[in-house]
């Protein structure tokens, strides 16, 4: 039973098996070095299940923190992007931080914008999927002391500079679903993509398995990454002469304007044009066919983030940026079909 139906911190402690103190140190916002990070998720864990509402303001005053982790994004309405969030915030509800959300649209003014936001004190800390800023545009916001993750959607390395990466090889997966294509007898395969963003690293990847297979290519570039793009996209190829039996969409909001563009011009989907998307946003399974594409787990990318920064803040994590390779698997639906 717990005190006047509210949880304390002696609550957390009795419930994850520690000591006041030690519970005090990882709820009070401030760093805690010392605690293993096996205690610091069991503490987390008990303070989420028993409800516990920290003294927000008082954690301010103690710890000249703000208590909250912004999440840049560069299209809040693109539905790849709630996932992202809500897996960050799994790790940060139990550890007395809340998340805020900001849209950039993926364009270079906006996201100098928030990282000047973010300098001036308004947040702990950065997790953020950047279109245009590389890792040296993030070392006046670091050496002010707010650590930086980003959502990447290529190779990296880490580095000097103290930002973190978590990244899927989306040259990989895009080589993937081109194989996939290739192994079901397609030989005409075309490309859409929008500008911005992930697009020439999957359109790389694409044209690395084609030209491996000795199979032409054919890329349209829409100003979108939208439904509206790959609409504009797919009434351009089929006004060509590439005539494909398959198209690849470099995300799944384009890969549904493709199919409404086919469906409009009474093309028979995966029969006469098959379909591919990349994300596995909700939607992919329940348009018509379902759509084939490549899941990149979201929600497990942003808890990752999350608990990296997490780490960077209590100061348990040091030295160098680092990066952490996330996994992607293709997920075949009825879009796409052997031919």
């Amino acid at each position: 039973m717990l005190a006047n139906g509210r949880a304390t911190q002696k609550d957390v402690a009795r419930a994850a098996g520690v000591s006041q103190a030690t519970v005090s140190m990882v709820l009070g916002g401030g760093s805690a070095p010392s605690i293993p990070a096996e205690t610091w998720a069991r503490i987390a864990k008990a303070a989420k299940d028993l409800g516990y509402v920290p003294n927000r303001f008082a954690q301010a005053l103690k710890t000249s923190r703000s208590m909250t982790i912004a999440c840049i994004v560069p299209d809040i309405t693109n539905p790849f992007y709630p996932s992202l969030i809500r897996g960050i915030q799994s790790v940060t509800d139990g550890l007395s931080y809340d998340v805020i959300a900001v849209n950039t649209d993926g364009t270079p003014e906006r996201e100098r914008h928030f990282l000047d936001w973010a300098r001036q004190g308004r947040v702990d800390g950065v997790i953020g999927v950047f279109f245009t800023l590389r890792a040296s545009d993030f070392s006046p916001l670091v050496e002010a002391g707010v650590p930086v993750v980003r959502i990447e959607s290529s190779k990296k390395r880490g580095g000097e500079i103290v930002v973190d990466d978590i990244y899927v090889d989306s040259f990989a997966a895009a080589l993937a679903v081109t194989d996939h294509l290739i192994g079901q007898g397609h030989k005409r395969i075309a490309m859409v993509a929008g500008r911005g963003g992930p697009q020439a690293t999957r359109i790389d990847g694409y044209r690395s398995a084609l030209a491996r297979a000795g199979y032409p290519e054919h890329v349209i570039i829409d100003e979108e990454f939208s439904e509206i793009g790959g609409t504009r996209a797919a009434e351009a190829i089929l006004a060509s002469t590439f005539q494909p039996t398959a198209i690849f969409a470099a995300n799944d909001l384009m890969a549904v304007g493709v199919m409404q563009a086919l469906r409009e011009h009474a093309i028979e989907i995966p029969k006469e044009i098959a379909v591919v998307g990349f994300d596995d946003i909700p939607a992919a399974k329940l348009v018509t066919p379902p759509l084939t594409t490549v899941a990149q787990f979201q929600w497990q990318m942003g808890a990752r983030a999350a608990q990296t920064l997490m780490e960077r803040l209590r100061g348990t994590k040091t030295g160098a940026g680092t990066a952490l390779e996330m996994p992607f698997e293709l997920i075949q639906r009825g879009s796409t079909r052997a031919i």
